[in-house]
């Protein structure tokens, strides 16, 4: 997917697209290549400027678009896409940082410059100091690696002023500055080493109320929607040529090794761009949120960039490796983009600190929204606040309990029809959930019932939809999925549980397993052959089982944990009546894949998934073996990768709310967050250190290893999902 999510910043990335076309060709920029190394101007700087790209964000007083960073956002990830040369990125950063100052004399100035097309950079070094000048004003001194330098007409310099950091607008030509020529590692780039002496600098160019922590958030989201982009690139051009490039008479794209490595590509290439988007959303958030969201931007996309065109390389083979080939330049240019940030691990251990206190969120604002409607849902969960959860004994819960209000009013399940949900649009179930985050709220979970009952409003008859939708919505009715079986997990089709039509209805004969629930289920929706004529797909049904049903033998399956939250469920003659078909026979494929479908989006203002919780308790409690370092680090690592997977699930319910077709992010989140998890399970188990000799470790290290490949199997396998990935979303062959 591309970085935008309204149909206005689509088009303003088609309208990027074709001026990176028609201006900076990569063709031509190889045979330029010389004159960016010097900082020569980029010979389509001025159609650039006549096009109003580079001033997107400075507001048209000062003579720009009057838009956002957002908006120079989505051009610089498409010119990063299509490597465009020269120092925008440095140059929209530096006016960016400018922008943000408010208004004083030097923004204006400066504003007003770079609309009319000076080149700028940004210069971020603690070794950039001021020192009080007898006249007024201040003096900098100090050396810094400086990116786009040669080429830059106005600097926007961050120094030391007494443990303060200010920031000046200075003239790159200015007396006591210096700039050395060195060969920059991106060779569609100039760099160089700047050098401050006795600098002069009037309180007419400060850039006032601007603050290192803004403009450290603004270098980072602007470095990984760029990073972002080269992601982008790795994993189109990594799929293009896998479709095309044969190799023992197939496309290598048809190989499992392959179809993995693109796979792989693609989930890393949306977490960046989500990380990014993440980052630059935060520019209108508190500190502590722009400090979460800039810290997952450099772990998930600036990072992970050069690894991208690494394996982008892989697949290429020896072709990828040559001058020739576009990739070391893209390469190159990713390195450079994490030269500018802090290393890693300083990094992670920074982040770590501030995910300890508070989860990344973000407020979505809703197009056209209707405040009556948000006003509704307010006061019924006012109303829901005041009363209790009690239990009329075991699971049901009273009549007039919390539970069965918010399920009568269609708060349980909003997205789902009347009358059983309110029938709520994506940015309704935006605005419900949001109501509900204010209040402190959860709202209710019926677990495998949100996935069957949506199927069964769909196909099931008026008298079962009303046998079944209300109170599995009020908790009285638990469901369990009576799917894989020993033979047929992954390959659901493959399965041999037999449905033989009887008077009456039907009986089924066969095994499940790895059915959760299953022994305190009180129905199961199961998938049974009914024509074995037919090819394997086309001759299963869908049925209702009451698990209470004479026939119904659940065994539970103790696992490596010590639990037995799954079961091996046998059927044995069980009788199924007519009324608990859903469809028609042999429909049972298309359903189910409705209801594979119909595992609930998590509508939120949160970004986290909660995969650090474990993390956290260990470094509240100083359980983590005397290594406090690498205990945030390792939180701040997982609480990056978090933040992004959430923020990819949040741009998925952006682009429904915002009428776009719906991307593959969910799809690809499932496998991220799969492995974030094992990810964690490790990191808590290592922080345990010998405490992990017992059973009750710190951070229920044990435990938390022990229930990992429930994660990783559960729904199908991280294997067959990145097959279906690269078969169904990049379009790789099948094998």
């Amino acid at each position: 997917m591309a970085f935008a999510l309204t149909e206005e910043h689509a088009d303003l990335c088609s309208v990027a697209a074709d001026f990176a076309g028609r201006f900076a060709d990569t063709r031509v920029t190889r045979e330029q290549l010389d004159s960016y190394g010097n900082g020569e101007p980029a010979p389509f700087w001025d159609d650039l400027v006549a096009n109003g790209l580079h001033a997107l964000h400075i507001g048209e007083e000062h003579g720009g678009q009057g838009g956002t960073v957002a908006d120079t956002a989505i051009v610089v990830e498409e010119f990063a896409r299509r490597l465009v040369p020269g120092p925008f990125l440095s140059t929209v950063l530096a006016s960016a940082a400018v922008a943000a100052a408010g208004d004083c004399k030097a923004s204006a100035s400066g504003l007003a410059a770079f609309a009319e097309g000076a080149r700028g950079t940004l210069v971020l070094s603690s070794a950039i100091t001021g020192t009080s000048a007898a006249e007024g004003g201040w003096l900098l001194h100090g050396t810094a690696n400086v990116l786009s330098l040669q080429s830059a007409d106005l600097l926007v310099v961050g120094f030391n002023d007494g443990g303060t950091t200010r920031f000046a607008l200075v003239d790159a030509r200015s007396a006591g500055v210096s700039r050395r020529v060195q060969a920059c590692t991106d060779l569609t780039r100039d760099a160089g080493i700047l050098e401050l002496s006795s600098v002069a600098v009037g309180s007419e160019a400060i850039l006032e109320n601007l603050g290192a922590s803004r403009v450290e958030t603004l270098q980072t989201c602007l470095l990984a929607v760029e990073a972002a982009g080269v992601s982008r690139w790795a994993v189109e051009a990594a799929a293009e040529y896998a479709k095309l490039r044969e190799q023992f008479g197939s496309p290598i794209g048809s190989f499992q090794a392959v179809k993995h490595k693109c796979a792989n590509l693609l989930i890393t290439a949306e977490l960046a761009a989500a990380a990014a988007w993440s980052a630059v959303v935060s520019l209108d958030q508190d500190e502590d949120q722009q400090k979460l969201a800039a810290g997952a931007a450099v772990q998930a996309a600036i990072a992970p960039s050069a690894e991208a065109v690494t394996e982008a390389v892989t697949i290429f083979g020896g072709i990828g490796f040559t001058w020739e080939h576009d990739a070391h330049l893209y390469w190159r240019r990713a390195m450079t983009l994490a030269a500018l940030v802090p290393a890693m691990n300083d990094a992670s251990a920074s982040l770590g600190r501030v995910a300890l206190e508070q989860d990344r969120r973000i407020d979505i604002e809703l197009p056209d929204e209707d405040p009556a409607f948000r006003a509704r849902i307010g006061e019924l969960l006012d109303h829901a606040r005041t009363l209790s959860n009690e239990h009329d004994g075991g699971r049901w819960y009273s009549r007039g309990s919390q539970r069965t209000f918010l399920a009568e009013n269609g708060l349980a399940a909003p997205h789902w029809p009347a009358p059983y949900g309110l029938g709520a649009t994506p940015a309704q179930q935006v605005v419900i959930s949001q109501e509900y985050a204010r209040r402190g709220m959860t709202q209710p979970s019926s677990v495998i019932g949100e996935w069957a009952m949506p199927t069964v409003l769909a196909y099931g008859s008026e008298a079962v939809k009303e046998q079944f939708a209300l109170p599995t919505l009020r908790g009285e009715l638990i469901w369990c999925q009576l799917f894989s079986e020993p033979g047929a997990g992954s390959d659901l089709a493959g399965l041999s549980t037999r449905a033989a039509k009887v008077d009456g209805g039907w009986e089924l004969r066969g095994q499940k397993v790895w059915t959760s629930g299953a022994h305190e289920a009180d129905w199961g929706i199961c998938l049974a052959r009914t024509d074995s004529e037919v090819p394997k797909h086309k001759g299963l049904s869908y049925f209702l089982i009451d698990m209470r049903t004479a026939g119904v033998d659940v065994r539970p399956l103790k696992q490596s944990t010590g639990d037995a939250e799954f079961n091996e469920v046998f059927l044995d003659s069980v009788f199924v009546p007519d009324a608990y078909l859903l469809g028609e026979p042999g429909q049972g494929w298309r359903i189910t894949a409705m209801t594979l479908q119909n595992e609930r989006t998590q509508i939120s203002s949160g970004v986290s998934v909660g995969t650090e919780d474990a993390l956290r308790s260990m470094i509240t409690q100083g359980t983590y073996a005397g290594r406090e370092h690498d205990a945030l680090s390792s939180l701040g690592r997982i609480a990056a990768f978090s933040s992004a997977i959430g923020a990819l699930n949040l741009r998925e319910t952006l682009r429904q709310v915002n009428g776009m077709a719906p991307g593959a992010g969910s799809s690809l989140a499932k496998v991220a967050h799969a492995r974030l998890t094992r990810e964690a399970a490790s990191r808590v188990l290592a922080l345990a250190g010998p405490g992990a000799l017992f059973a009750q470790a710190p951070g229920d290290a044990v435990t938390g290893q022990l229930s990992v490949p429930q994660v990783l199997i559960g729904g199908g396998t991280v294997e067959i999902q990145l097959n279906v990935i690269a078969e169904r979303i990049l379009g790789l062959p099948r094998g």
